[in-house]
């Protein structure tokens, strides 16, 4: 299963994994899900990243070489300008979720998982979930 974790869900996952992202986290590293991202959720993740410190026991060292391991065991898609008139386009409250949907829609994955409450009022458009949902439904 192909799955795009939006920044929020990346970071809640790190920094309390026994939540429900700290769970699709685990399911990820377990090999459970294939996980897809842009270079923008890692440029994103990167900058926050160092934020969760004291949740998560991160070094500087260790957020760069995290984030250079997604490079190497995610799956990296960047938005076509397809994808980004797409998402431009999808009526979302805010341009800065542009990057997000616009990488859900050139992965084209099984599912977006994020908590941000703008990408999840197009749920009936797209196939995005929040984490509890995906929990639910496929349980890892």
């Amino acid at each position: 299963m192909r799955v795009v974790l939006d920044t929020n869900v990346l970071l809640s996952g790190l920094a309390y994994p026994g939540s429900a992202p700290g769970r699709i986290v685990s399911a990820w590293r377990g090999g459970a899900i294939e996980l897809v991202l842009s270079r923008y959720i890692l440029d994103e993740l990167a900058r926050t990243l160092p934020r969760l410190a004291h949740r998560t026991g991160f070094t500087a060292a260790d957020i760069e070489d995290f984030v250079d391991s997604l490079l190497v065991l995610a799956e990296v898609v960047e938005p076509n300008p397809q994808a980004v008139a797409a998402a431009t386009q999808a009526g979302l409250r805010d341009d800065a979720h542009v990057p997000i949907l616009s990488t859900c829609l050139a992965a084209q994955p099984d599912f977006l998982v994020t908590g941000d409450k703008d990408l999840l009022a197009l749920a009936d458009q797209y196939p995005i979930v929040t984490p509890a949902e995906f929990c639910a439904r496929y349980a890892p």
